[in-house]
């Protein structure tokens, strides 16, 4: 589903993922409001693995949005596709349980791999907004707050580049069962269901310093 304002951004979202053959769209809609009606009219096994959100939308905006999609269609994955790079919409967003964001200037084919990642339980982050969380995660060595082991910490890093599980055995040599033991771990000990809020989580308590 793409949830996007201007008609031929939002067409060309659309072919291309029409254009993908392991993907398929439930709807294009300009505003939240109507993209919300529909998604609670869908029933369940018809409803999408993911929404593409933009932030600045007329009517609802697409922040005040994302806990209404999580509440009507809970397994619906959220990646927000946006013109904003602002720390605020970021941090806003990614506390708010959207599992990727991206800035529209993403090729359509990172966009289309994004979804893939995402509705494979990834996450996603556009290189420059992930550049940005980068700094702030590697400006001090985070600090083992909270019980994270230094393993954990070492994957918390991995998931914020937007790293899937299997990348992160891969990188650290251990078992993929191993990685999602620590994933698990980690999301119960922030309170969190994805590895953005983690991230947001993160820098909230203190595990990965702002300086």
């Amino acid at each position: 589903m793409v949830v996007e304002d201007n008609t031929e951004y939002r067409s060309v979202i659309a072919l291309a993922i029409e254009d993908t053959s392991d993907m398929s769209m439930t709807g294009a809609f300009g505003t939240t409001e109507i993209a919300l009606r529909t998604l609670k009219d869908t029933a369940e096994p018809e409803r999408p693995d993911v929404v593409l959100l933009d932030l600045r939308l007329p009517g609802m905006s697409g922040l005040d949005a994302i806990p209404l999609f999580h509440a009507t269609s809970p397994r619906t994955r959220i990646i927000v596709l946006s013109q904003s790079d602002t720390p605020e919409d970021i941090m806003q967003a990614i506390s708010a349980g959207v599992s990727g964001y991206l800035l529209k200037g993403a090729r359509l084919a990172e966009i289309t791999e994004s979804i893939r990642t995402v509705s494979q339980g990834g996450g996603s982050l556009d290189k420059t907004i992930a550049q940005f969380i980068l700094a702030k995660m590697t400006a001090k060595k985070p600090h083992n707050v909270n019980d994270l082991t230094e393993r954990e910490n070492e994957i918390l890093i991995l998931l914020g580049k937007g790293c899937v599980k299997k990348e992160i055995a891969t990188q650290l040599g251990i078992g993929y069962s191993t990685v999602d033991t620590h994933v698990s771990h980690i999301y119960k000990k922030l309170g969190v269901s994805n590895a953005p809020a983690a991230v947001s989580q993160a820098y909230q308590k203190g595990i990965l310093p702002n300086t």
